[in-house]
């Protein structure tokens, strides 16, 4: 199947970045190279963009697509690592870093990777498929109370308890083996008329999951803090989530960096001695247009939150 990903808030991402012609960029999530692309016709041969992603079906796709340009470095990494990356690469300062935290179409649409509650496939959900983690080891291994925790907490589900509850009540008689097993359980956890309204009934539920399966919260802070040290004086980070619990972190961890004073707010002046690492672009996330949520539904929940190093 074909690797594709309708690149969300592109104008928006490639505005925010600032671009100048001989900078170096970081697309930490190179997915299908929809944004990337886009940033290399923008570069002059003196430009270089580095491409991470974990997923390898990712990466081919990406060589494919950029083939025509010499001026990209492709790396199979998780960009938690974006320091190290870096490093290894022997590039100290970067330009601009992005990070697009949604999942690819392909890995939704692709019905072996597990991610869609659509298709019938495997407990899978691995965003790097050489990890031996994946989503059948929570289902079946999780005690009631991990389980609980993480649809509660990463899917901001209010039958967690039910659906946690369910899960570890149907695995008593057999191994949970695949999605749709998976949803037939939680649609019965559910009651008849919350079913009705709202998503689909597994959305917040296969999200927490994900979530957990591919440490997708855990490596934020640090991936931010690491990538805002390796940026240039001017040098913009832009951040797009999909989901309030990634966005919180982001907006919580861009406020930090932008006014990190600890000191009371009775003082009359900071004593504390931090002092700021970056300004916010935009004091407010910038959200998809009526017509991109028109043309790509998948949009509807994006925000785009964006920092310039100072």
């Amino acid at each position: 199947m074909e690797f594709k990903h309708v690149s969300v808030l592109l104008d928006e991402c490639l505005e925010g970045l600032d671009i100048k012609k001989d900078g170096i960029y970081v697309d930490c999530t190179l997915g299908g190279a929809g944004h990337s692309s886009q940033v290399l016709r923008r570069l002059s041969e003196n430009g270089l963009l580095v491409g991470i992603d974990q997923d390898n079906d990712a990466l081919k796709a990406a060589k494919e697509k950029l083939k025509n340009y010499k001026n990209v470095q492709f790396v199979h990494n998780n960009f938690y690592n974006i320091d190290n990356i870096l490093e290894s690469i022997d590039i100290p300062k970067v330009d601009g870093i992005l990070m697009d935290l949604g999942v690819s179409s392909y890995q939704l649409d692709e019905g072996e990777r597990g991610f869609s509650y659509m298709k019938d496939a495997p407990l899978d959900m691995r965003m790097n498929r050489e990890n031996d983690f994946s989503a059948y080891e929570i289902i079946n291994n999780y005690s009631m109370d991990e389980l609980y925790r993480i649809i509660k907490d990463y899917g901001e589900e209010r039958f967690a308890k039910r659906i946690a509850t369910f899960i570890v009540d149907r695995r008593v008689e057999k191994s949970i083996e695949t999605t749709l097993e998976l949803v037939e359980i939680i649609k019965n956890a559910i009651p008849a008329k919350a079913r009705r309204e709202g998503p689909h009934p597994a959305k917040r539920t296969f999200q927490a999951i994900r979530i957990e399966v591919n440490g997708e919260l855990r490596i934020l802070n640090k991936a931010i803090e690491d990538g805002v040290n390796r940026l240039n004086k001017g040098g913009r980070m832009a951040i797009i989530t999909f989901h309030s619990l990634e966005d919180r972190i982001v907006k919580l961890k861009f406020r930090e960096l932008a006014n990190p004073c600890t000191c009371p707010k009775e003082f009359p002046v900071c004593v504390c001695g931090k002092e700021p690492l970056v300004k916010l672009v935009s004091r407010k996330a910038i959200e998809p247009t009526s017509e991109e949520v028109e043309e790509n539904p998948r949009s509807r929940s994006a925000k785009l939150r964006i920092v310039e190093r100072i």
